[in-house]
């Protein structure tokens, strides 16, 4: 990468207030590191221990997400490898953070993750709480390990609505 492009990415993360980046492939070991960094990273900051354990629990769900639901983590291969890798990015605004993920996806699977996202958006706080218990109590457990909580426990402990976006790679992927 040329300098000037070097420097750009890194006034972007700057003024972007960039607190982790990251590419690559997710591992189980990957999740005590990208702990371990945003510790250090909010460990100066005024923020209350309360937004941190959010913060830390929304990024957990998050990274499980990637690792569990990487349409391609099963096919790894030397020449797949950067179709196989995800991506993190957490950015702090003020007093918030921002977490951001992308990973490949099947096309049919992004639909249904749009819509599942669209759902949980519609639903008040109320209806958020009864949902997961409804989830917890009566959910199936796929074959990836979820019982469909994730999603629902990121807006549950964000307080916000979920966004997502899809880039169409081909026929088969989105990211």
């Amino acid at each position: 990468m040329p300098f000037n492009k070097t420097y750009s990415l890194y006034k972007l993360m700057e003024d972007e207030d960039s607190v982790l980046s990251f590419k690559g492939i997710i591992t189980e070991d990957l999740l005590a590191y990208v702990l371990q960094i945003m510790e250090s990273n909010m460990s100066g900051s005024n923020h209350t221990t309360q937004t941190k354990k959010r913060v830390y629990s929304i990024l957990i769900e998050c990274i499980q997400n990637l690792y569990y639901h990487n349409e391609l983590r099963e096919e790894i291969s030397a020449l797949d490898r950067n179709h196989s890798a995800a991506l993190i990015v957490v950015t702090r605004r003020e007093d918030k953070f921002e977490i951001k993920t992308g990973n490949y996806i099947l096309n049919e699977r992004a639909e249904q993750l749009a819509k599942r996202i669209t759902y949980i958006n519609q639903l008040s706080r109320i209806e958020l709480r009864n949902l997961y218990r409804e989830v917890l109590t009566n959910g199936e457990v796929s074959l990836k390990g979820g019982a469909g909580l994730g999603l629902i426990d990121i807006a549950r402990k964000s307080r916000n609505k979920l966004e997502c976006h899809f880039q169409p790679m081909d026929s088969e992927f989105s990211f």
